[in-house]
């Protein structure tokens, strides 16, 4: 569903990522890791279109997205969160997922934004961004500002928005970093729910090896930028 093929940015004469070639099947779970500096979170960005490729593509169901930026990227099916979180801070939870909602129905429009087919399914977004809210455990709290909320249910929301915009990738950039021994259980579970869809493929960075084992179908490491083992997890972790 998701390929790279040699995959390559530089900075001046440093290669941060170094023509990394990937490719990643529905209903599987990868993890990426490797060392501080190896290249994990800029290889992320290059396949979400935040940085631009110095060469190399990616594609998604054999269609070339190097050329994208970040919004046509999310569009064609790439969803990406954080390691800090991207919601608006000053909305309450149900509008952040609402309007989540709505960006995906308005970048499915063939023919421009219809205002009024926004306006007159008002009811019909905020209906289904309850019940992501409901999938998320965090209907009791559609009301508050996200503001108000503690780092763990920031990023509850975030899944939230993924799961809104219903990409085809779901991409998890360190998301249990900053998070309590307590609040980390309830986001692992918010993923496991998303491994039991075998038509999406998730990509996960992460440092935490206890969490690599339990999740990962398949883990690849990159050092200095380059692939240098790409396998099942148990193999992976004994070499």
């Amino acid at each position: 569903m998701l390929e790279t093929k040699d995959l390559t940015i530089r900075f001046g004469g440093h290669v941060a990522v170094n023509a990394v070639s990937c490719a990643f099947a529905p209903g599987t779970l990868t993890a990426i890791v490797g060392p501080n500096g190896a290249g994990k979170t800029t290889y992320f960005n290059l396949i979400s279109g935040q940085l631009k490729a110095s060469s190399g593509t990616v594609r998604l169901n054999g269609r070339d997205l190097s050329a994208l930026g970040v919004s046509a990227r999310t569009h064609a099916g790439l969803g990406r969160a954080f390691q800090l979180t991207n919601l608006f801070p000053n909305l309450s939870v149900r509008e952040n997922v609402r309007l989540a909602v709505q960006a995906t129905r308005v970048g499915s429009h063939r023919h421009g934004l219809n205002l009024w087919s926004i306006w007159s399914d008002h009811h019909g977004l905020t209906s289904r961004a309850d019940d992501i809210l409901m999938a998320v455990s965090m209907k009791d709290k559609e009301l508050s500002t996200v503001a108000s909320l503690p780092h763990g249910d920031q990023r509850k929301l975030e899944v939230a928005l993924l799961i809104a915009l219903d990409p085809k990738v779901y991409m998890f950039d360190e998301p249990t970093a900053g998070m309590s021994v307590d609040e980390v259980p309830v986001l692992l579970d918010l993923i496991r729910g998303l491994k039991r869809r075998k038509d999406i493929v998730i990509l996960l960075v992460e440092h935490k090896m206890d969490v690599v084992r339990e999740l990962a179908d398949r883990i690849v490491v990159l050092h200095n930028g380059q692939l240098v083992a790409d396998g099942e997890p148990a193999a992976v972790i004994a070499s």
